[in-house]
C-alpha cells in the first residue's frame, strides 16, 4: 500500500467505513434538524450541525490546496462553525450533509490523483495526517 492509499484509506475510514469508531456518515444518518441543533451543556460545546459546518470548511479549504487554487474564504477556526445557518428545517440540514458528502468526495478525487512528490512538498502528507492544513502549496 502506498502513502497515498494510506491516507485515503485513513480518509474512509471517519467518514463511511466502520473501523474502530463510528465514521461521521453513520453518527448523523437520519438526524434532524432540530436534533443536529441541540446544544449539550457547557461553555465550549458545540452542535452537530456547527461540527459539520466545521469539517466542509476545513476540506474545502484543503480541496483548494491540494487543486493548487487559492484560499480566498478565510475564516479563522471558530467562524468555521457557523459556515451555515442553522436552521430548524430538515431540508436545510439535509442540504448541509449533502454538501459534507460532495467535498468528501471532491477531497478522495483529488488526494487519489496526488503523487507522492507532492504529498512530501512542504510537508503537505504531515499536515494531512496532523490536521493542520496547509493555507497554500
Amino acid at each position: 500500500m502506498n502513502r497515498t492509499d494510506l491516507l485515503l484509506k485513513m480518509l474512509n475510514t471517519t467518514f463511511d467505513k466502520e473501523s474502530w469508531y463510528v465514521p461521521f456518515k453513520p453518527a448523523i444518518e437520519g438526524l434532524t434538524a432540530e436534533q443536529a441543533r441541540w446544544r449539550p451543556v457547557g461553555e465550549a460545546t458545540k452542535t452537530i450541525w456547527e461540527n459539520v459546518n466545521h469539517l466542509i470548511y476545513y476540506k474545502e479549504r484543503l480541496v483548494a490546496n491540494l487543486e493548487g487554487r487559492e484560499w480566498t474564504n478565510n475564516l479563522d477556526g471558530d467562524q468555521t462553525f457557523y459556515l451555515t445557518e442553522q436552521l430548524n428545517d430538515d431540508k436545510e440540514w439535509i442540504a448541509v450533509v449533502e454538501l459534507a458528502e460532495m467535498v468528501q468526495r471532491r477531497l478522495r478525487q483529488v488526494l487519489s490523483k496526488t503523487t507522492i512528490e507532492e504529498l512530501q512538498q512542504n510537508s503537505l502528507e504531515e499536515k494531512l495526517l496532523q490536521g493542520s492544513w496547509p493555507s497554500h502549496r
